[in-house]
């Protein structure tokens, strides 16, 4: 496929990139929200989009329209980021856009403003290439993403009318090393919870351990009831909801290539869960329960003979259609009490997000899918879901259309770490792709 030199855009890109990069707008602290929205809505006016800012919990919400034609593309994507810490760990500033080695540097260079604005530096060379935007263009982009988006749903669905698209371009997805893209049709739901467990009013020597219960002990008691060795959660009516995997699923996966070697040779994992020959079964279609941290006692340097008086443990489960987050923590509620920790609090965490996954069939995943071929030369890896979790499922049940993720990010970006990177390659890429699947939705 013979493609149009889209140099200009690219740089142009770049530079919108670096600019968003510098504004440090992490919603865990709300810090810069509105900066960085306004900064996106002036990017997006530039290029002919009615520009709309709604408040939400913690930053505004933007939504975008531009363009006509028989096609409505929504596109789906955020300006808040993650916190920079540890900052030390970073090998440059973490808000100011590095490269290195053909990789582009800084927090949001990725996850998610680098594909935010490739997607606008497509938009502005198809444009270009056609003297107009030859399809409608809806935009919602919010800045809460990083914290769950609590506003969104409650957004959505007040918005549906106005959010009406045949289609969804979600805002994340991937390239392998090879250069293979890598699509998903959907998104597991998350619930993130906290478990509580309290024995005294105050830390207690430990000799006092032959007569007083610990709560760590309690806590680690309890986590290690709620899932077998091989991963699979063990609460009682945990999978009775869970939805059958249509036959294009099956196929799917079938065709996904590999048994997760990316993964742990990039991470150096050295224990995994299941028959490497699941790898990829597991991450779409499995459910899972999660420890995120376990705290509790001492853990300064040397030892301290102490009874804790509490302690706590993070968790979030990884749920698939059609798995409702309430009635999960009812069930676990429910499966504690069983167990003897009735006194064990559960305590729930920021906003929960249902599972969504896509039609494999529809047009307009088989239209992305199709371009992506076109765009990286390289035969697609399609997911039936991410084996992570976002405000997907609103989009689905409100605006009624399908939705695809199809991104530039890679197997090493460090999305959330410190040196968070895409690669160069990737980026021009990605505006190359934008631009092709908008044509390709306006010519039908």
């Amino acid at each position: 496929m013979t493609q149009p030199d889209l140099t200009a855009h690219i740089e142009r890109g770049l530079r919108d990139l670096a600019d968003l990069v510098a504004i440090p707008s992490v919603s865990a602290q709300g810090r810069h929200l509105p900066d960085a929205a306004q900064a996106v809505q002036t990017l997006l006016e530039a290029e002919g989009f009615t520009v709309r800012q709604y408040p939400g919990q913690v930053a505004p919400i933007l939504l975008a329209e531009a363009g006509e034609g028989p096609f409505t593309l929504l596109i789906y994507n955020h300006y808040d980021v993650q916190p920079e810490d540890p900052a030390e760990l970073w090998d440059t500033p973490p808000f100011t856009l590095t490269e290195r080695d053909s990789r582009l540097y800084g927090r949001g260079a990725s996850d998610d403003k680098g594909e935010l604005v490739s997607r606008l530096a497509g938009l502005r060379a198809l444009k270009e290439q056609r003297g107009g935007l030859p399809l409608k263009v809806k935009w919602l982009i919010e800045g809460e993403e990083e914290v769950g988006s609590p506003s969104l749903e409650a957004f959505i669905e007040a918005h549906a009318a106005e959010l009406k698209a045949d289609g969804v371009w979600w805002e994340f997805g991937s390239i392998t090393p090879e250069g293979r893209p890598v699509l998903y049709a959907g998104l597991k739901g998350i619930i993130c919870v906290e478990l509580r467990c309290r024995v005294a009013a105050s830390d207690l020597h430990s000799s006092n351990g032959a007569v007083v219960d610990n709560p760590l002990w309690r806590l680690a008691a309890a986590v290690a009831s709620l899932r077998g060795p091989d991963g699979t959660v063990l609460i009682p009516g945990f999978h009775d909801d869970v939805r059958p995997p249509s036959q294009a699923d099956l196929d799917a996966i079938a065709a996904l290539p590999g048994t997760g070697e990316a993964l742990r040779d990039t991470y150096d994992v050295t224990r995994t869960l299941g028959e490497r020959s699941e790898y990829h079964t597991r991450l779409n279609l499995k459910p899972v329960v999660n420890v995120n941290g376990f705290h509790g006692g001492y853990d300064g340097q040397g030892s301290k003979t102490v009874l804790p008086a509490a302690g706590m443990v993070k968790l979030d489960f990884r749920l698939v259609p059609d798995q409702h987050p309430d009635r999960i923590v009812e069930l676990l509620r429910a499966h504690l009490d069983q167990q003897g920790f009735s006194d064990i609090e559960i305590v729930e965490l920021e906003s929960h997000q249902h599972p969504a996954r896509s039609d494999l069939n529809h047009p307009f995943v088989k239209t992305a899918v199709q371009v992506a071929r076109d765009v990286h030369g390289h035969d697609p890896i399609l997911n039936p879901s991410s084996g992570g979790s976002g405000p997907m499922h609103p989009f689905m049940q409100h605006v009624g259309a399908p939705v695809i993720a199809l991104g530039i990010g890679n197997i090493g970006g460090r999305v959330h770490a410190p040196n968070e990177n895409i690669l160069r390659r990737d980026f021009e890429n990605g505006v190359r792709y934008a631009a092709a699947l908008m044509a390709a939705l306006a010519d039908g």
